[in-house]
């Protein structure tokens, strides 16, 4: 999955394409998306058809597409889109409103950068393609980051720290529950975001770690964002990961700028929630 950008991405404003077939959610992605980046220029195309005409007039620089299409699948769009010279690296996300298609999909999705849940609402969709075409500066909150490579932890937390994130790193899923234990004695969760490596050298794993935290501490999606880095590209695996309460999935090797677009997106959202008294 590609997640680079086109040159003309960088000091201009972003072009985005809202590809889906319904003209009332075209507006809806447009209006929220223009509240959000004022200066961005939305484009609405209600066929496959239709924004494969509009990309031979120009190159985007973020497109969504939804995964049913009057005339084509969502993913022929996408597949599309990466063999033409001028889009090949522009970030495509699927916006889907059902899950299930979210997590099987995944089984299909090496043309798509990403995935989107629709039932987030169309505020988060723009807070989120924000985050990949005007990605802030800096960020605040406190990162769990469970990696027991030193070498990766080292290049992961100086991309966290370098957005102001404030980062404690563990080796294993043990020292991570010694962490998380003290802090709920102390009637605190112990982090705004859990980062985790899938495969790890102690005797658990992060998929045990994402069980502990959602079965045990009862911290749902919305009070304990968890993030898995995970090099399985076995979709099953992908998929029961969600399914055992992961937020989203990271896959390596991490790059940079979609790693951070995942996390401050998940941190927003979370703090959405709390502040609306919405976070399990």
């Amino acid at each position: 999955m590609s997640g680079s950008f086109s040159s003309r991405a960088v000091g201009t404003a972003p072009r985005v394409l809202v590809v889906d077939g319904s003209k009332v959610v075209r507006q809806l992605i447009a209006r929220v998306l223009k509240g959000e980046l004022p200066d961005s220029d939305v484009v609405g195309a209600g066929s496959g058809a239709e924004a494969k005409e509009l990309m031979e007039g120009g190159a985007f620089d973020f497109i969504t597409i939804a995964l049913r299409l009057p005339d084509m699948d969502g993913l022929e769009l996408a597949r599309h889109v990466r063999e033409s010279a001028a889009q090949a690296y522009v970030p495509i996300v699927v916006v889907s409103g059902d899950v299930d298609d979210r997590l099987h999909n995944r089984t299909l999705g090496e043309h798509v950068t990403d995935y989107f849940d629709k039932s987030l609402g169309f505020q988060a969709l723009a807070e989120f393609i924000r985050g990949y075409v005007k990605p802030p500066e800096s960020a605040q909150g406190e990162v769990l980051y469970v990696e027991d490579s030193r070498v990766v932890a080292l290049a992961t937390r100086r991309i966290l720290e370098k957005h102001g994130l404030t980062v404690h790193h563990v080796v294993s899923v043990e020292d991570a529950l010694v962490l998380l234990d003290k802090a709920k004695e102390a009637s605190r969760v112990g982090a705004d975001i859990v980062l985790t490596d899938v495969s790890l050298k102690g005797e658990l794993t992060g998929g045990d770690l994402l069980e502990r935290i959602r079965r045990d501490y009862g911290y749902g999606k919305g009070r304990l964002p968890v993030l898995v880095m995970t090099g399985d590209e076995n979709p099953a695996n992908q998929a029961a990961l969600l399914r055992a309460g992961a937020n989203d999935l990271v896959e390596k090797p991490i790059e940079e700028k979609l790693l951070m677009t995942k996390l401050l997106f998940q941190l927003r959202v979370s703090q959405h929630l709390r502040e609306r008294g919405d976070a399990a």
